[in-house]
């Protein structure tokens, strides 16, 4: 059985289902079928303006963003693939707050729904800091079918990974 990391977690039938699709070239079709549209936000300025709406539709006065960008080397450096940050300093005799989100720059090529799921993922923090079942509704609230694009996200990383790997794989005739 190939290495399923981003669903080792998961239960086994789930693991073996993904397994069986990756074995017979068939997650990709099933991928494209379930979430067949791109997205356009490829700037940090569109991803910052994209979160804030969330944000705003959402958590309301969570705190002012400064900063929402992708970055290239987010999952090979912090095997992650989205980061939040909570900062408050004192300044003067104020404290000022700054609040950022850091989104894997391969999102930039995922279905909308992927960069959503981590998007609300990454926001969730800012009111509930650890995965507990607290922060789950939390992103169930903001995206109601989380549990499923988690999954298929995980699931698309997978695909991603074996595409990568079968194209960098010198093929042989015997």
């Amino acid at each position: 059985m190939t290495a399923l990391k981003y669903i080792a977690h998961y239960p086994e039938h789930i693991k073996q289902q993904a397994q069986r699709l990756l074995d017979s070239n068939a997650l990709g079709n099933y991928l494209q079928q379930r979430y067949p549209d791109s997205h356009h936000i490829q700037s940090d300025k569109a991803l910052y303006d994209y979160v804030n709406e969330i944000k705003s539709s959402h958590l309301g006065k969570v705190g002012t963003l400064t900063k929402v960008s992708y970055h290239s080397k987010l999952s090979v450096l912090k095997n992650a693939l989205g980061i939040h940050t909570q900062q408050s300093r004192v300044q003067g005799n104020k404290l000022k707050a700054h609040n950022s989100i850091t989104v894997a720059s391969l999102f930039k090529e995922a279905p909308i729904e992927f960069l959503q799921m981590i998007v609300v993922h990454e926001l969730a923090h800012f009111k509930v800091s650890e995965h507990n079942k607290a922060f789950y509704q939390l992103c169930c609230h903001m995206q109601p079918d989380y549990h499923q694009i988690e999954l298929d996200t995980r699931l698309w990383l997978l695909w991603r990974e074996r595409q990568t790997t079968t194209e960098q794989s010198p093929h042989r005739d015997h």
